[in-house]
């Protein structure tokens, strides 16, 4: 199998020599390169050279960024090739269409590598759904707000501190954005829940993140033996189905709580094979190509998957509702006292959470708000 490579950064580089290397049924015959970057005689600046090749089968999108990902991608299914990406902005955006172009024109879809890094997630869904209805899920989906929490449990250091140090590592971008306002966990929960349940997933899920954590939530749930993660979650049942992505205080004797460094831990129920977790790097240039490359070795065997979102399931925020604790200054109504500067209020859907967050951020900038899973 001929295929082509967009991007020839640390992913499509290393894609690139794994496939050079290892992979002896199938050829790089083209790469996607600036054009003052054309140091290899595969490489042209010009799409147009790869989308019109008969000869090239398969598309690897290593881009990032949502445009011109999007129209790259959707050309290339339009013209009957496969496409494989690890870009979860642009799937979490277009899943939809991407679906559509591909079912129309007999290509496939395989985006293993853009959720949970190598872990086999998106396999192992698709796996258990030939069985199983997939009830529930959530996950530890970004490695770099766990390896803040891990390093300021650890070390005692400040949010800031630590942050830093993730930059300086390389696990945080220079602006974190992405990361510790949980938009990063938005893209994988919304792709995990498209997979999952059989659904076009709404994009307009409440999102929050771990910006305003501090060491003293910390302590304050601690003494409570429970610790933060942010969480990536939804849930599925007659014909419902809700997503959140927001910071959970676990119980410390829950796998999740001990979880270090930049490792993910992602959860799935189903209704035969009951629990099922998977644990490993979710990022990194190694385990992303890795995911990548089994993408494309599945493709060339000619096994791909076929996604329908036709199922109509409704999405209902009534779903998903928990117990959330308000770290504030501001008065919460319906609030109890849970520890010293921080209320308890019972019974939320996370809509409801996020909304109550929203307005207290606007008195006290500091806010912090965790959910409270329940005791198993």
């Amino acid at each position: 199998m001929k295929i082509a490579v967009l991007g020839y950064g640390t992913v499509g580089r290393g894609v690139a020599e794994i496939i050079d290397r290892h992979v002896g049924s199938v050829e790089v015959a083209r790469i996607l390169e600036l054009p003052d970057r054309l140091s290899d005689p595969r490489m042209t600046s010009g799409y147009a050279d790869i989308v019109n090749d008969p000869q090239i089968e398969l598309v690897v999108e290593c881009m990032g960024g949502v445009e011109p990902a999007h129209a790259f991608i959707l050309a290339a299914l339009n013209a009957g090739k496969h496409v494989v990406t690890s870009n979860k902005a642009v799937v979490a955006e277009y899943f939809a269409e991407f679906v559509e172009a591909a079912n129309a024109h007999d290509a496939g879809l395989l985006i293993e590598a853009s959720v949970g890094g190598g872990i086999p997630w998106i396999a192992s869904i698709i796996k258990a759904r030939r069985i199983d209805a997939v009830n529930s899920f959530q996950g530890i989906m970004n490695g770099t707000t766990n390896y803040i929490v891990y390093k300021m449990l650890k070390d005692g250091s400040d949010f800031a501190e630590v942050l830093s140090k993730a930059q300086e590592m390389g696990y945080a971008e220079r602006d974190p954005s992405a990361d510790i306002d949980g938009i990063d966990v938005r893209n994988k929960t919304i792709i995990s829940a498209s997979v999952a349940f059989d659904v076009a997933c709404t994009k307009e899920l409440p999102v929050t993140g771990i910006r305003t954590l501090t060491k003293r939530d910390l302590s304050l749930f601690g003494s409570h033996d429970r610790t933060i993660k942010l969480l990536g979650r939804g849930v599925q049942r007659d014909g419902r189905y809700a997503v959140a992505v927001e910071p959970v205080a676990v119980q410390t004797s829950s796998l999740e709580a001990d979880v270090p460094s930049n490792f993910n831990l992602m959860t799935l129920d189903g209704d035969t094979v009951g629990e099922l977790k998977f644990y490993g790097q979710g990022a990194g240039s190694l385990p992303t190509g890795n995911a990548i490359v089994q993408d494309i070795l599945d493709c060339a065997s000619g096994v791909h998957p076929r996604y329908d979102f036709s199922r109509g399931l409704t999405y209902d925020p009534e779903l998903l509702r928990s117990d959330y604790v308000f770290r504030t200054e501001e008065d919460i109504e319906g609030s109890r006292s849970y520890e010293p500067g921080a209320v308890l209020v019972r019974d939320l859907t996370a809509e409801q959470a996020r909304a109550i967050l929203t307005s207290a951020l606007e008195a006290d900038p500091t806010t912090f708000m965790a959910a409270l899973v329940k005791e198993s």
